[in-house]
């Protein structure tokens, strides 16, 4: 079975896309590993940063997004089929990369998933279609070595069935003060679903994205974060930080041609995000 991550927080903004397109492109690349990235986000931002919009939008209408999955949890119908949902060998690198592929998110899942709500028991777990993804990808996973989960910045159902099958979570935060305060709510929330459901799922860690290493307050609050952990209060903080940059930002444009993942996320970027990966291995084969 693959390591399946969710990359969660409950603050947008704080590079949560980034680092899940950045993780699949380098394992995917620099370590032949078989990755799928499951865009859990209405936003659908990890989706048109994979695969042109007009691809996306023909399959959001024709049933091979996420929204479908949904769907069929509120009616009870069986039209998503996760072989024709996946796309293959996405991403804009020489055309497409090997090995590397989507679960296409939609629009649609901001109005469907108060519907799903409608119907699960928060308390217990024990009402309510939480193991929907689980029950449509339960032949397909087996099939990666890594599956890397987009969250929308939440702790409501999508973000449950996400994980539901995974085994480990990462916290990307930017160092300020309103996105630490979402790390508590978020391990508490998600002891709280695996003690319930009797699933074990591991916090990886934190990892700090769009630091200004020159800030007095962004230094300060990484310091915290490390103290925090040395007493034993928050997960791990990965040694690698990801600086703020334009270039990460423009390597979203899928449309752009590239050829290599130095060309798309550029020198210094890309030695960060490469490193970011190798110890991310690290820490998932612990």
């Amino acid at each position: 079975m693959p390591v399946v991550t969710s990359i969660i927080n409950l603050k947008g903004g704080v590079g949560k896309t980034t680092i899940t397109l950045a993780l699949a492109h380098f394992l995917a690349i620099e370590h032949q590993k078989r990755v799928l990235v499951i865009d859990l986000d209405p936003q659908t931002n990890a989706t048109v940063s994979l695969i042109p919009e007009l691809e996306w939008k023909a399959r959001d209408e024709s049933g091979r997004t996420l929204f479908q999955l949904f769907t069929d949890l509120v009616k009870g119908s069986k039209r998503f089929h996760a072989d024709e949902a996946i796309v293959r060998d996405v991403s804009n690198i020489g055309g497409g990369v090997a090995g590397l592929d989507l679960l296409p998110s939609s629009l649609g899942l901001i109005k469907i998933q108060d519907r799903v709500t409608q119907l699960t028991d928060f308390e217990h777990f024990s009402r309510g279609p939480i193991y929907g993804l689980r029950e449509a990808l339960s032949d397909f996973l087996p099939y990666y070595d890594h599956v890397l989960i987009d969250c929308p910045p939440s702790l409501g159902i999508v973000t449950l069935n996400g994980l539901a099958i995974s085994n480990t979570y990462l916290i990307p935060v930017v160092p300020d003060i309103l996105s630490v305060l979402g790390i508590p709510p978020i391990l508490d929330r998600i002891d709280h679903f695996a003690s319930s459901t009797r699933h074990n799922i591991r916090a990886l860690g934190i990892v700090i994205s769009k630091i200004r290493s020159q800030t007095i307050l962004h230094n300060e609050m990484v310091q915290r974060l490390r103290d925090d952990f040395l007493d034993r209060r928050f997960p791990l903080v990965f040694d690698t930080m990801i600086p703020e940059s334009t270039r990460i930002a423009e390597a979203a444009d899928v449309m752009a041609p590239i050829h290599t993942l130095q060309q798309k996320y550029g020198g210094g970027s890309y030695e960060y995000l490469s490193e970011l990966t190798r110890e991310y291995l690290t820490h998932v084969a612990r």
